[in-house]
């Protein structure tokens, strides 16, 4: 059996790990995009590392675009085998390729714009829509903790992260001549309480364990202190300064635990009177996936649910989908919330919401999750007086706000807790990926420290022999 890392190696996105049995089969685990990268992102993107046709399975964690994000890609490049998941995964999937493929349609029309005016020919969309679309029925979808048969010799059973809705361990056994091998890819690891989810559970004891670094080197602050931050921001910029509240959030997960405290909030009687926005289409359908799923939620929040309390709706919350009411948020005078799409202000209608807010003091953007370090919401994080949003330079006079406790990765506190279900005289190698090198390297001192043993950092391209 052979590994070969591929993405998420000393990085944090492009999620790519691929399996080569002795047999000759081929498991790609996760086939996610690469992400913030300016002009280096596309040639990351489409230069895989492998032949998609020889591509036997995809075993997917979830459905974030760093993770699921090229599938649709393999697609029209010919992959024919099967994407195994969750139920969950499969239904988020099934919108959020779609929409990243229009969005990239919509990201090319703009920049062949800009290629013609240089004399320069077009480029291409790495994929569209509609092969997100078609890619969907190569999905077969498997419950949690159920022993799937993938192909002789071969098994998956998926435990839950509580990272978002269907996230899951991969909990992999190939059997190869006679010998049983176990890897356990975490995907991305959740926090102990989640505000909607159920928390993380042990899973299953591996020999290889392949994990998440994103918050390898960072301490979360209080989940309640920082569900009262969010009020009080709140009330700040839209009483106090009568402004505008900003918050790009990732269209699933982040924007329904935030849209679930306000509703918490207007229930306690503690939301001021104003209109809320969540100004997103996949976040509009995201949450109707939500919806669908409440054997994900935990007991609390389903217990709200069974006495007719919505958790996603309340009086002055409003759900946008037209491209026309989403302009007239940024001519809109009186003070409001504005959530919206996409988490890291890399692309999206909240791109358009900062630029047409950023220069108002009255007015503050809040950043509540990982930014990836050359994306637009982590350069707002950095201070200065002025910033380039869609080539245009401009004057920062609103507040800029972090909230560490809304992202969905665990920190490294919370992150080793959750490998201590492992039995570590039997683990014979743990690799770090999905985290900045510098994260990974603090977090790997941390697990040794903890008795944790065998530890690599693997480069992309890095290629291991079981």
């Amino acid at each position: 059996m052979n590994i070969k890392f591929l993405g998420a190696a000393r990085e944090v996105t492009g999620s790519k790990h691929l399996i080569t049995t002795k047999s000759g089969k081929n498991i790609l685990l996760d086939c996610g995009m690469f992400q913030g990268k300016g002009a280096e992102t596309d040639s990351m993107n489409r230069d895989l590392g492998f032949e998609p046709r020889d591509i036997d399975y995809i075993i997917l964690t979830h459905a974030h675009i760093d993770h699921s994000g090229l599938i649709p890609y393999l697609f029209t490049l010919g992959f024919e085998g099967s994407v195994i998941c969750t139920d969950a995964t499969r239904n988020l999937c099934s919108i959020m390729l779609p929409d990243s493929g229009y969005i990239q349609e919509q990201d090319i029309k703009w920049y062949n714009k800009k290629l013609a005016k240089q004399g320069l020919p077009p480029v291409k969309p790495i994929y569209k829509h509609d092969d997100a679309i078609k890619s969907m029925k190569l999905f077969v979808t498997v419950a949690y903790k159920r022993k799937f048969r993938i192909d002789e010799g071969v098994y998956v059973e998926f435990t839950n992260t509580g990272h978002m809705l269907g996230s899951a361990v991969a909990n992999i056994t190939i059997i190869e001549d006679g010998i049983s091998k176990k890897i356990a890819y975490t995907g991305d690891i959740g926090r102990p309480i989640n505000r909607i989810l159920k928390s993380p559970e042990p899973f299953y004891q591996a020999d290889i364990l392949i994990t998440e670094s994103t918050y390898g080197d960072r301490i979360h602050d209080a989940g309640d202190e920082s569900e009262d931050t969010l009020l009080e921001i709140l009330v700040d910029t839209c009483v106090r300064k009568k402004g505008k509240l900003i918050i790009p959030s990732f269209s699933v997960g982040r924007t329904q635990e935030i849209v679930y405290s306000l509703n918490n909030f207007f229930n306690a009687g503690r939301l001021p009177e104003i209109d809320i926005y969540v100004d997103s289409p996949l976040s509009v359908n995201a949450t109707e996936v939500f919806r669908m799923h409440t054997e994900c939620f935990n007991d609390k929040v389903r217990g709200q649910i069974e006495e007719n309390d919505d958790p996603f709706g309340f009086n002055r919350l409003h759900y946008i989908k037209n491209v026309n009411e989403s302009k007239k948020l940024n001519t809109k005078k009186e003070p409001c919330v504005i959530i919206s799409a996409s988490g890291m202000a890399e692309a999206g209608r909240v791109k358009h919401h900062i630029a047409n807010s950023i220069s108002d003091y009255r007015n503050t953007i809040l950043m509540v999750g990982y930014c990836a370090p050359t994306t637009l919401g982590a350069r707002l994080q950095i201070p200065r007086d002025t910033i380039s949003i869609f080539g245009v330079e401009h004057t920062i006079r609103a507040d800029i706000k972090k909230i560490e406790s809304y992202s969905g990765h665990g920190d490294y506190l919370e992150m080793a807790e959750f490998l201590e279900c492992q039995d570590k005289s039997l683990l014979e190698k743990i690799y770090l990926v999905h985290g900045d090198y510098e994260a990974q390297e603090f977090y790997k001192k941390y697990l040794k420290k903890k008795g944790f043993k065998n530890i690599e950092i693997p480069e992309r391209g890095h290629e291991i022999e079981f």
